[in-house]
């Protein structure tokens, strides 16, 4: 077994606790992060809506590009593993989401509450249950979606073995 094979199959109990208890964690500070910067981005748009908005649509956005990056250069290991941050991202997104009748998440600095804002705009925001359920449906499939590109491309990998395959001296 080479690194990304193990890699892969390391990934198997964390997809497993996702797709099932999904709960904030460490990945998502650097999602939240990335989200924070997009409001930031598109506040220089001059719309209310795409700056609400700009968060969410940034977080989901950079591992989309990462993933068609890494694809374009024939690394389907690394362009797999971008899709499965970009659906565990889709599933804090949708934590979020579910969060915007209650608003009973901290929030960055106290802020506003993004999907709250786009849902009452929508009149939709009684729905935000169901809604946030679907996406979190929608984003384990893609997870495991994911998880199978990066273990395709595992298996066609040329990558360098584990130290204890290297000869020693």
């Amino acid at each position: 077994m080479n690194f990304k094979q193990i890699a892969v199959v390391a990934l198997l109990p964390y997809t497993i606790w996702l797709i099932i208890d999904y709960q904030y964690h460490f990945i998502d500070g650097a999602n939240l992060l990335i989200h924070e910067a997009g409001h930031l981005l598109f506040n220089f748009l001059g719309n209310t809506l795409l700056t609400v908005a700009g968060g969410t649509i940034l977080q989901l956005a950079l591992p989309l590009i990462f993933a068609a990056h890494l694809q374009l250069n024939r690394d389907r290991f690394g362009a797999g593993l971008c899709v499965f941050w970009f659906a565990e991202s889709l599933m804090y997104t949708a934590v979020y989401l579910g969060d915007a009748q209650a608003r009973k998440l901290p929030l960055w600095a106290g802020g506003s509450h993004d999907w709250a804002f786009m849902l009452g705009r929508a009149g939709l925001i009684t729905s935000c249950r169901e809604i946030a359920a679907a996406l979190h449906v929608v984003a384990a499939v893609i997870l495991l979606c994911g998880l199978f590109i990066a273990f395709r491309g595992a298996m066609k990998s040329e990558d360098v073995t584990l130290p204890s395959q290297f000869p020693t001296d």
